[in-house]
């Protein structure tokens, strides 16, 4: 179930909001410049699917965003327990950063945290299957797939180029609750 935790950047052992009604959260995320829809991943997708099987499953909801937003390229990001890697890729989205450009998510399956870093607050929105999450440029932020990851995302761009980031160094992640 998607879900909004709110804590004060002063208090990470203490929520100050909460609430996993999606309407709610969408209102706290939007006031905030974050969008954040419930959308549609209904597609069936068999077991571990290969990328080119969730874009065209999903082109759909991809050419809806590039025509409203322009946006240039797009990739599908599926980590599942048995990854040998998780250890490796679990550390490297847990450090606060930007991008200079929105990131976008769409979860078509499982579910992943991202935790904003916004002003004197932290919004940690647990994203699930149906959720779409655009974080604005130049948001710190960070992002728990927990320890035993079991999600696919479709991640869209503005930069032909993918992914890229910007370490803020802020140590911040590491006082506030991870998944399990």
């Amino acid at each position: 179930m998607s879900a909004l935790t709110i804590f004060s950047v002063n208090d990470a052992s203490t929520s100050t909001w909460h609430s996993t009604d999606a309407g709610e959260i969408q209102q706290q995320l939007n006031g905030k410049g974050v969008r954040f829809e419930r959308w549609q991943a209904d597609r069936d997708l068999g077991a571990n699917p290969a990328p080119e099987t969730v874009i065209n499953a999903y082109q759909h909801a991809i050419d809806r965003l590039v025509e409203e937003k322009g946006y240039q390229s797009w990739d599908v990001i599926s980590l599942r327990a048995d990854n040998p890697n998780k250890d490796e890729l679990r550390a490297k989205f847990l450090n606060e950063h930007t991008h200079g450009e929105d990131e976008v998510r769409f979860f078509v399956e499982g579910a992943g945290l991202f935790c904003l870093h916004i002003g004197d607050e932290v919004f940690q929105v647990l994203c699930e299957k149906n959720d779409l999450i655009s974080v604005p440029a130049g948001t710190p932020h960070w992002f728990d797939m927990g320890s035993e990851p079991n999600f696919t995302a479709i991640r869209i761009f503005d930069n032909p180029e993918g992914w890229i980031a910007q370490f803020t160094g802020d140590a911040i992640a590491d006082k506030y609750p991870r998944l399990a």
